[in-house]
């Protein structure tokens, strides 16, 4: 059984692979898509992160796949629909992340509330504009999040110890745990867009989340109120955003994730209210090596199981 492995996973998980039993691997990391086309038939399994794409085209072309392994948690850069008639495995790491993006979230809150790096910017290019920068605190301030599982809930945990109130719209029954205890309010995605001064999104990119975030949700916001999204780029519509901003209907908005990574055209690179950074919500040594040894250990198990 051979393995390869197409995206960078943290060292300690490839030591785990090349130590798994019956079970040979090559680590390309920066394998291209013509590249993967051409050797995929020599292999029974896969694993990625977000880079690679696993079309029908790389499956048809892999009669000896069983299975893909994706380090993380979103698995649109797989195409479910050929697994499923391929009778191809799909696993992920839904836990592993989770801290790190949840942090992560909290900090670009922190950001915006006090534009901690448009500060930075200006204390670089020799400047001490102390009176330009009156932020926000946010105890008393409404978290809203639309999507609220692993991610979404230990993020409301975090900034309940803020003080922050919380609400959350999803398609699921919210936990009793999380109304009872952390006080979180029930909510429709229009209460959260209109009442929340951070609207948080944590949602997988489905054929229905497309392009959630529209120019229609962004005039329902509080001129005082920041967007924040690390779940997928296409959740947002990147020019109904940008309107927003320029129109002034909200104050401001953090971006992990973009339509196209990197957005090297976007205007949003141009705009201070935003605050851009490259896909790294999960990018922290604990997070990479529970992504990178957990799903190791699952494709192996699942092969190991045919």
């Amino acid at each position: 059984m051979k393995i390869l492995v197409c995206d960078p996973i943290s060292d300690d998980a490839v030591k785990l692979l090349k130590q798994s039993v019956d079970v040979g691997s090559d680590y390309r990391p920066d394998i291209t898509a013509a590249q993967l086309l051409e050797v995929v038939p020599n292999y029974d399994a896969l694993i990625v992160r977000s880079r690679t794409k696993v079309t029908r085209d790389v499956m048809l072309a892999a009669p000896w796949l069983k299975v893909i392994g994706r380090a993380g948690v979103g698995v649109d850069n797989i195409d479910s629909n050929a697994a499923s008639e391929m009778k191809v495995k799909v696993l992920n790491t839904p836990d592993a992340l989770t801290n790190a993006v949840a942090e992560f979230t909290v900090g670009l809150m922190l950001d915006l509330a006090r534009r901690i790096p448009r500060a930075d910017a200006t204390m670089r290019k020799g400047e001490w504009s102390k009176s330009a920068f009156h932020g926000m605190e946010l105890k008393g301030r409404i978290y809203g999040t639309i999507g609220i599982g692993r991610i979404g809930q230990r993020v409301a945990e975090i900034v309940h110890g803020f003080g922050m109130k919380i609400m959350a719209n999803d398609i699921i029954p919210i936990p009793k745990a999380l109304i009872e205890d952390l006080g979180v309010v029930v909510s429709t995605q229009d209460q959260v867009f209109e009442q929340a001064d951070f609207v948080d999104i944590h949602v997988p990119l489905t054929p229905e989340t497309e392009h959630l975030v529209n120019y229609g949700k962004l005039r329902k916001m509080k001129k005082s109120a920041f967007l924040i999204n690390t779940s997928r780029g296409k959740v947002v519509d990147e020019a109904d955003l940008l309107r927003a901003l320029n129109e002034g209907l909200i104050a401001g908005a953090a971006l992990d994730v973009f339509e196209k990574e990197p957005p090297s055209q976007s205007e949003l690179l141009k705009n201070e209210k935003v605050v851009l950074t490259p896909h790294i919500a999960g990018q922290t040594e604990e997070a990479q090596f529970k992504a990178g040894t957990q799903v190791v250990e699952e494709v192996v198990r699942y092969l190991h199981a045919q």
